[in-house]
């Protein structure tokens, strides 16, 4: 079942994910992870950003949040960040 599903990353994602630390770059590893094997798990948003989920995780100790849209077949990761201006960015 795992082996049909895309994971697919927009440019914002990819750009924060390539100034992680290796370390970091796990913890984001295992919540992309958690996300394709149960894509229900973050929590739906409202208004302007209906249709997007965000996945909280801890990454070194610190909140981390990734925005994502999923359907059957694919998973589509569009942030990654803190908190601070997170919503605003993803809104754009």
């Amino acid at each position: 079942m795992n082996n049909d599903i895309h994971v697919q990353q927009s440019t914002l994602f990819r750009r924060a994910y390539k100034r992680l630390h290796p370390n970091q770059k796990a913890d984001v590893d295992d919540a992309i992870a958690e996300i394709v094997k149960d894509p229900a798990i973050g929590e739906p948003k409202k208004g302007d950003l209906a249709g997007v989920f965000v996945y909280k995780f801890n990454c070194n100790g610190q909140l981390t949040l990734l925005a994502y849209e999923y359907d059957e077949a694919t998973r589509m990761l569009l942030l990654l960040g803190s908190h601070e201006n997170f919503y605003r960015t993803l809104k754009r």
